[in-house]
Formats: structure tokens, C-alpha cells, sequence
């Protein structure tokens, strides 16, 4: 059996890449959501040049890439690839009581999400927007329908009246994440392309398909909090 020089020089560039410290940190923040370079500066405590740094040698091996901000067009999000989330196992989130997902106007992203979470997982679910709309998107509706998932139509309300102690929020967009500030603040970050920008079934059926991705990796690590109820 013969293996390509190509393949071992790859596979060679991302061990060296995952053998610091530090750059194995970055990608443990990153294996249940999405964070900015001065996010994980902050997370890590870590000097945001040295951050730069390590973040340029894992973007070289391939292991993650960056995506520009549709809220702030100047902030710069890093992701892990798919096909290194693969490879990682996820870290635990003991203690969560319900999951809340949050978009703009909780008539898309946010919905289709919190109802992937009830059927992947049967445990409480909410999602609210930061300015909500009055109604459910119409294409947000027929991907549910098509996916046999529970979605009412008329359900939005602003992120205020849902968010309680003890929820796990996450931004399953980027304006909401970074409108997110003071007593209400994700833990995790989802950064999801606005299907209703493009306006197609594609857009959102793209939407649903990268969602439910992230709900089954971020499922088996999220330990329900003693009392919280099964929906």
C-alpha cells in the first residue's frame, strides 16, 4: 500500500499546528460555536497578537476559517471546518435548564432552531429576537414543514421577555450576537448566514441544514440542570 507525500505532509502540517498549547485552546473555544479573534483573546486571557499569530498558522493547516461579520462588516469571525469538528470531541455544558436561540427577528434562524433542539433532544427549547418580527418568515414555515418540525407560525417575542437565569443562549446570528450586551449576553455564538437576505427555498434550506449540524454536535454535550423539565 503506497501513500501519497501529499497526504503526509498535510496531515503532518495539522498535527504540528494542534501540538501548541495554546493554538489547541483556540480550537477547543471553538468547537461548540464561533467567536472573534478578540473574543478569544478575552476567553483565553491571551495577547491579541499572539492570537493572530496562532490563528494564522491554524487557518494554513486548514483547520478553521473566517467569515466576515454581516452585522459589524468590520469584525471578522473564526470557525472550525467541518471536517475537524469531525475529529474533536465536544466539551461539556453541565447545568443548562433551557436552550434559547436568538436572531433579529426571531423569524428564521432562531425558530427553525429551537425546534431542531425539541426534536433532536425533547428538552426545553425557546428562541426570541433582539427586535422581532410579527410573524414567522413564510419559507422559515415551509422548511419546518418539510422537516416535520413543530413551528408556530405567529410565536415571536423579543429576547427581554424570554431570557431567564439558567438558560443557554446562543446567537444563531451575527447582528444579534453583537447586539447582545449588558444582562442578556450569549454563551455560545452561531454564525449563520440570513437566509432571508437571499430570499429563496435554497437560502433556507441551507440555513436548516447548517443548524441542524451544529444542534447534533452541541446535543450530547449539554447536561440538563436538576429540575429542568423535559418538553
Amino acid at each position: 500500500m503506497s501513500i501519497e507525500p501529499s497526504s503526509l505532509i498535510e496531515r503532518a502540517r495539522v498535527h504540528a499546528a494542534l501540538g501548541d498549547p495554546a493554538r489547541l485552546a483556540i480550537v477547543d473555544a471553538l468547537t461548540l460555536g464561533d467567536a472573534s479573534p478578540g473574543e478569544i483573546a478575552h476567553a483565553l486571557d491571551m495577547p491579541t497578537n499572539l492570537v493572530a499569530h496562532h490563528v494564522k498558522v491554524l487557518t494554513e493547516a486548514g483547520l478553521l476559517v473566517r467569515t466576515r461579520s454581516e452585522g459589524d462588516r468590520r469584525r471578522t469571525y473564526l470557525r472550525l471546518r467541518p471536517e475537524t469538528l469531525a475529529t474533536l470531541g465536544a466539551p461539556p455544558l453541565p447545568g443548562v435548564g433551557r436552550v434559547v436561540f436568538v436572531c433579529t427577528h426571531n423569524s428564521a434562524r432562531s425558530q427553525l432552531a429551537a425546534a431542531l433542539w425539541r426534536h433532536r433532544t425533547h428538552g426545553p427549547a425557546a428562541s426570541a429576537g433582539t427586535r422581532p418580527a410579527a410573524r414567522v418568515h413564510p419559507r422559515a414555515i415551509a422548511v419546518a414543514h418539510r422537516h416535520r418540525l413543530d413551528l408556530d407560525p405567529t410565536g415571536t417575542a423579543h429576547v427581554t421577555d424570554v431570557v431567564r437565569d439558567g438558560d443557554l443562549v446562543i446567537a444563531v446570528c451575527d447582528n444579534a450576537h453583537e447586539d447582545l450586551t449588558g444582562p442578556v449576553r450569549p454563551r455560545l455564538h452561531w454564525s449563520v448566514p440570513d437566509p432571508v437576505r437571499v430570499d429563496t427555498d435554497e437560502a433556507f434550506e441551507a440555513a436548516y441544514t447548517e443548524l441542524a449540524h451544529r444542534v447534533e454536535r452541541l446535543a450530547p454535550a449539554v447536561t440538563p440542570a436538576a429540575g429542568a423539565h423535559r418538553a
